[in-house]
């Protein structure tokens, strides 16, 4: 079921940016890469946005942000629906990669409204996402804190780190 949700131009801008990976961006492009950002239906339900000032940026991490994949969990509510998009850094017993995953979050602690057009929105900012490999759809803090849950999405037991960090 459609929701008649429209998603924005700022948003496919962000889903594009972190898609394409420019080898040879210098290091201030890098720096300002986002790491991970939040998606939220519009105060008028009619469109999805950014949510302003919840993003993770390249640059921040090893220095205000230690943890990526923490600091991502503790964006998101926990009594609100969200899109999510997260850039995983990690590795399997032969290479190292990073992937983009589409993440809905939905907890159990939010409004049968809020899940029921959250839910009925999905497909139209998954449509824009073209190319995405991964997707994680998460209803428990206990579940989307812990990184095995996204290892397991992106390569199951052939992921030994996710973000530097062993699992």
């Amino acid at each position: 079921m459609a929701s008649g949700v429209t998603v924005t131009d700022d948003v496919i801008a962000v889903f594009n940016d972190m898609k394409v990976r420019k080898a040879q961006a210098n290091e201030e492009d890098k720096k300002k890469r986002k790491k991970a950002v939040l998606f939220c239906i519009s105060p008028d339900k009619q469109n999805i946005i950014l949510e302003e000032g919840k993003e993770i940026l390249c640059g921040d991490v090893g220095t205000t942000v230690k943890d990526p994949y923490l600091e991502f969990v503790k964006m998101l509510p926990s009594d609100d629906c969200r899109y999510a998009l997260y850039d995983a850094t990690y590795e399997t017993k032969e290479t190292k990669k990073e992937d983009l995953v589409f993440i809905f979050w939905a907890p159990e602690t939010a409004s049968m409204k809020s899940k029921m057009i959250y839910a009925s929105s999905k497909e139209a900012i998954k449509k824009k996402f073209s190319g995405i490999k991964h997707e994680l759809q998460a209803n428990f803090l206990e579940e989307i804190k812990d990184r095995r849950t996204l290892a397991e999405k992106l390569g199951g037991s052939a992921v030994i780190t996710l973000e530097g960090s062993p699992l």
